[in-house]
């Protein structure tokens, strides 16, 4: 059966398993809305497409899926290219349809034009490609969902003519299978790994799956082992060889520095995660990631594995079982020492937020989903936190773009309902994307969201003293965020003391809307 495009194009995304898309519809866009009730999906109407996009994010982080936007010429895209960035950053699989312009040279002056749509959309995603035929639009979209399921995930761009749109077109083909690689043969370099007496591991937010296995892994190797934040919950809290999140304390190189073999499962080592240059490393040094660009390291002690890092642990738990390895070169007593001191460098620089972080990991439900915002709230809470699995705490890693907490959270608990989730934000960031707590109201969702209000961008006011600059441009004057999500639909609240928040948040999960629960530094206990 013939239909335009922009219908047969939301009928293939169901078919490949999207039931749910974010967006805002336009003049130039439209015709991608006319199929999307037709095909059984799900449409979220943000408030501005940067809350769209980031909804997307937010929704593929919580349900392994590809988040899905649609968006129009012109602003929308433009709108949507700081989540597309975002989302390239933290390897997210976020797919953005947009419309574009069927002629851009030879006419002038038309409404949303810009010189060149997709090399802009490009600069901030895996790659941009404009479809001219449906054949071309299907040929597109199979290969970015395919990419996103065999290859590093990460944001693709599809642009479509409007006139393209409108045409009548064939179905799309009925969905190919995809084959997981297997294994490749590396038995030297599982030798070279498990002769190391003091082995570490650093497991990044490409290593999330099978965590389980690797957990077992670890145990059986008697193994040391970081995280980046991004991979925080791979390793068992209960893991008395586990460092934490601690890469960026300085002295964890001095650590790093005395293991013999070093294995990086799913991590670029980014500045974000390190803060310094080299890693610490004075021995073999074992990269494993399923993306060739993230074997930057040109030394001679470097080992790279293109593999999946659950295949190899799972290859690293039988060899280790086959050879009855169970040495540690590792105690329990550094490693506690270690962790004590890091926890207090952490706290030093802004005292007093992780009591409040204790106090509030102590009432959350055990599966809430928790998406933070550049907040020192947030940056302090990475640092604490107990997470007991992988996947359950998103942050705006790489990009570091303010505004992300409260739509990405919209997203993620759309694609959890029934289960807690909760967002933590600064003053200033919220300021970017409020206006998608209208979005939260819109649909019920039981949302907590902390706003932390310190009154100021305090990180950067401490950055700029450190600098020895004198601190400007770091006030602006707030509304009351309380009457402000009132005015929307939503709920507030504003406790005094440790309690008061508890009980707070605890409501917020049970309530039929929104919750913004306003927090200061005089929050007392």
């Amino acid at each position: 059966m013939k239909r335009p495009l922009g219908a047969q194009i939301s009928h293939m995304l169901k078919a490949r398993g999207v039931d749910t898309i974010f967006g805002i519809p336009g003049v130039h866009n439209q015709e991608m809305y006319r199929g999307i009730e037709e095909a059984g999906i799900t449409h979220v109407l943000a408030r501005h497409e940067q809350g769209a996009g980031f909804m997307a994010d937010g929704y593929a982080r919580a349900s392994g899926k590809p988040g899905v936007a649609y968006v129009i010429t012109g602003p929308g895209l433009c709108n949507i290219m700081t989540p597309m960035g975002q989302a390239y950053s933290d390897s997210v699989p976020v797919l953005v349809v947009s419309s574009c312009l069927d002629e851009v040279e030879g006419i002038k002056g038309q409404l949303h034009q810009m010189k060149d749509q997709r090399a802009a959309a490009a600069t901030v995603c895996d790659w941009s490609a404009e479809a001219r035929t449906a054949d071309a639009a299907y040929t597109l979209i199979d290969r970015a969902l395919t990419e996103m399921t065999a290859q590093r995930p990460r944001p693709k761009h599809i642009q479509v003519p409007i006139a393209v749109l409108e045409a009548s077109a064939h179905a799309a083909p009925a969905p190919r299978p995809y084959t997981a690689p297997s294994l490749p043969q590396m038995g030297d370099a599982l030798d070279r790994i498990l002769s190391a007496e003091r082995l570490l591991f650093v497991f990044g937010g490409g290593a999330q799956v099978g965590f389980e296995t690797t957990r077992k892994t670890l145990k059986a190797l008697g193994a040391a082992s970081f995280t980046t934040y991004a991979g925080r919950g791979i390793v068992g809290t209960d893991d008395p060889l586990h460092f934490g999140a601690a890469l960026s304390q300085p002295s964890s190189a001095d650590v790093i520095g005395s293991a013999d073999v070093v294995v990086v499962v799913g991590s670029e080592l980014a500045e974000v995660d390190l803060w310094r240059a080299h890693l610490g490393h004075q021995s073999l040094l074992v990269r494993v990631d399923i993306d060739p660009s993230a074997f930057t390291n040109t030394d001679a002690g470097v080992l790279n594995i293109l593999c999946d890092g659950p295949l190899l642990m799972r290859a690293l738990l039988e060899r280790a079982e086959a050879l009855g390895k169970t040495t540690s070169g590792w105690t329990a007593e550094e490693v506690a020492k270690s962790r004590k001191a890091w926890r207090a460098d952490s706290d030093a620089p802004r005292p007093g937020i992780a009591p409040l972080c204790d106090a509030l990991h102590s009432v959350l439900p055990e599966d809430t989903m928790i998406y933070s915002d550049m907040t020192q709230f947030a940056y302090v809470a990475m640092d604490v936190w107990p997470m007991t699995k992988p996947g359950h705490w998103h942050h705006p890693y790489g990009f570091g773009t303010l505004g992300y907490a409260t739509p990405a959270a919209i997203g993620g608990a759309i694609a959890r309902p029934g289960k807690p989730t909760l967002a933590i934000i600064g003053d200033y960031g919220f300021h970017y994307t409020m206006q998608e707590l209208g979005v939260a109201v819109e649909l019920g969702l039981p949302l907590p969201i902390i706003l932390w209000d310190n009154g100021k961008l305090k990180e950067i006011e401490d950055s700029m003293t450190r600098a020895q600059i004198a601190p400007n441009a770091v006030i602006a004057r707030n509304p009351d965020f309380c009457k402000l999500a009132e005015a929307f639909g939503a709920y507030a609240a504003a406790p005094k003391t440790i309690k008061q928040m508890q009980e707070a948040v605890l409501g917020a999960f049970e309530a039929d809307g929104p919750t913004l629960i306003y927090l200061t530094p005089d929050v007392t206990d």
